[in-house]
C-alpha cells in the first residue's frame, strides 16, 4: 500500500496541472446526471416491481428491473445476469431490443421501448416471456443490424453463426475448423464463446482449441471479405489468408482466457490468467505485452474501443482510469484526476457506445470483492461514466447499484453492458442481497436497466 501511495503523489500533480490547462468538452452528454466528487449514501430500498419505472432515489435517474424469479421459464426460481464481460453487445443497434442469461446457460431476449423503459415479449417468444435464444452465453448483438446477433451454439462451438430474429433463423457464418490453424484442432476441443465483432460487423473474432476458458490456444479472425487469419499463443505461429504470416514478435508461450476483437477489426485483446494481456495488431506479426505489476498500469478490468483501450489499474486508487492507443500500450492517459487514495473497489467496463475517434464516454460499475457495502468514498457501488476525451476530467454518477457480491457467485457482481447509443446501462445486481436465494441454492440476482441521461 506504501508503494501506491507513493505512486499517487508523483501521478496526481501531473494531471491535476492538466485539468487547469484544457477545457472541458464542448457538450455535456449526460445534463442530468450529478458529477460532483463527493459521497452520496445509499438510501435504503425494497426490490423494485418489475417493468415499473422507478427513480434511483440518490441520483434521480429512472430504471426498471428487467427479470424476476419466473424469467428463465426453464429453470424457475433461479438467477438472471448480463453476459458479464462488457465486450459482448447485449444490446441491439437501435436498443429495441436486449438478452440476459439465465442460469443453465440460456440467453432470453426481449423487446425494449427507449421511451418509456417498458420491456415487453419478442415475436415466436411465449405471451410475457423472453425469447430463447438458439445461441450459447456470450452471443454479441451486430452493430449495424437491429435485426442480427452473433454467436455460437451447440454441439459445435467452433463455429460462429448469426440469429435473424424476423424469421427466427439461424445461419453458420464460419466454420473455423476450416480456417487452417496450425496444428489442425482436434475433435474435443471447444472455443471460448467469445464472439466480437468490428463495428461494420465485417470482422468477427473468437478464441479456442482447449477444453475450457483459460486453456484455449488459437484466436481466429474472419473477415468476410479476405478469410480466416489465426495466431497460435503456444507455438508463436500467425497464418492465414491474408495479412503477414510468421513468428509472432512475443515468444514466450501463453494461454488466452477471452479475446475480444477491437471495434475498428485491426486489434485483437488477448487476456490471459492471472499474469497480464497482449495486443495483436492484427495484419501484423506484432503483440505487445501488457503484464501486472510492471510500469505500464495493466491490471483490472478493461474495455477495448475502435483503436483505444480503458482500465482500472488500481495504481494511484481505485478510482484511476488508464487510456492507451492499442498501436502504443505504453501511452497512457489519466481520465481521473485526482484520484482518491482508496483500494477497495474493484471497475468494470463497457464500451460498445464508442466512436471512431475513441472520444466516447466509457461506462461502468464498481463494487467491493469482499461484499462490504459501505458508502465511505465517492463512486463506491455506483453505476457511471468516465470522460475520455481528455478535455476534463467528468465522471458522470447515475445510481448505485445495490449489488452485494457473495463469492464466489459470479451472479451477484453488477457487471454491465451499455447500449449502443449510450443511453441505457443494463446491469445485475442482488439488491443489497434482498432477492434471496433460488431454488437450485445459489444467491438470487436480476437484471435492471438504469437511464443515462
Amino acid at each position: 500500500m506504501a508503494n501506491k501511495t507513493l505512486l499517487a503523489f508523483c501521478l496526481i500533480p501531473t494531471t491535476f496541472i492538466l485539468a487547469k490547462t484544457l477545457s472541458a468538452q464542448s457538450v455535456d452528454l449526460y445534463p442530468n446526471a450529478i458529477t460532483d466528487r463527493m459521497i452520496h449514501q445509499e438510501t435504503p430500498m425494497a426490490v423494485p416491481v418489475k417493468n415499473v419505472v422507478f427513480s434511483d432515489p440518490d441520483f434521480g435517474s429512472s430504471m426498471v428491473r428487467v427479470t424476476d424469479s419466473t424469467t428463465n421459464f426453464k429453470v424457475p426460481g433461479t438467477f438472471l445476469r448480463t453476459g458479464g464481460s462488457g465486450e459482448n453487445n447485449e444490446w441491439s443497434v437501435d436498443t429495441g431490443k436486449f438478452y440476459v442469461t439465465g442460469e443453465g446457460g440460456r440467453d432470453f431476449a426481449f423487446a425494449f421501448d427507449p421511451t418509456t423503459m417498458a420491456v415487453s415479449s419478442l415475436p415466436n417468444a411465449g405471451q410475457g416471456q423472453g425469447l430463447l435464444l438458439p445461441l450459447r452465453p456470450g452471443a454479441t448483438f451486430s452493430f449495424v443490424d437491429r435485426d442480427l446477433i452473433y454467436g455460437t451454439s451447440d454441439p459445435d462451438t467452433l463455429t460462429i453463426t448469426s440469429y435473424r430474429f424476423s424469421t427466427n433463423a439461424s445461419t453458420p457464418i464460419i466454420n473455423t475448423r476450416n480456417c487452417g490453424v496450425q496444428p489442425p484442432l482436434g475433435t474435443s476441443v471447444v472455443s471460448d464463446d467469445d464472439v466480437s465483432l468490428s463495428l461494420d460487423d465485417d470482422r468477427v473474432s473468437i478464441s479456442e482449441g482447449g477444453s475450457e476458458s483459460g486453456d484455449h490456444m488459437f484466436v481466429v479472425v474472419y473477415d468476410k471479405a479476405l478469410g480466416c487469419r489465426w495466431y497460435n499463443t503456444q507455438t508463436g505461429r500467425i497464418g492465414g489468408q491474408w495479412g503477414t504470416n510468421g513468428q509472432a514478435s512475443v515468444s514466450a508461450p501463453y494461454l488466452i482466457r477471452h479475446a475480444y476483437l477491437s471495434k475498428s477489426g485491426n486489434y485483437v485483446l488477448i487476456m490471459v490468467n492471472w499474469f497480464g494481456w497482449y495486443i495483436w495488431d492484427l495484419s501484423t506479426l506484432n503483440v505487445s505485452a501488457c503484464a501486472l505489476g510492471s510500469a505500464e498500469e495493466c491490471a483490472g478490468y478493461m474495455s477495448i474501443g475502435y483503436n483505444a483501450i480503458v482500465n482500472g489499474p488500481a495504481i494511484a486508487g481505485d478510482m484511476q482510469v488508464a487510456k492507451r492507443p492499442l498501436r502504443n500500450i505504453n501511452q497512457i492517459a489519466q481520465l481521473v484526476w485526482p484520484v482518491p487514495f482508496d483500494w477497495d473497489q474493484a471497475q468494470h467496463f463497457t464500451w460498445s457506445n464508442v466512436d471512431v475517434n475513441d472520444l466516447i464516454p466509457a461506462c461502468g460499475s464498481t463494487y467491493n470483492y469482499e461484499g462490504d457495502t459501505t458508502i465511505n468514498r465517492p463512486f463506491a457501488g455506483e453505476i457511471f461514466c468516465v470522460e475520455t476525451d481528455g478535455l476534463a476530467s467528468t465522471v458522470w454518477r447515475f445510481a448505485h447499484n445495490r449489488a452485494t457480491y457473495i463469492p464466489p457467485y459470479f451472479q451477484t457482481q453488477p457487471l454491465g453492458g451499455v447500449s449502443r447509443d449510450g443511453r441505457f446501462f443494463l446491469f445485475t445486481s442482488d439488491w443489497d442481497a434482498q432477492l434471496g436465494t433460488g431454488t437450485d441454492g445459489q444467491p438470487l440476482s436480476d437484471v435492471f436497466i438504469v437511464k443515462l441521461d
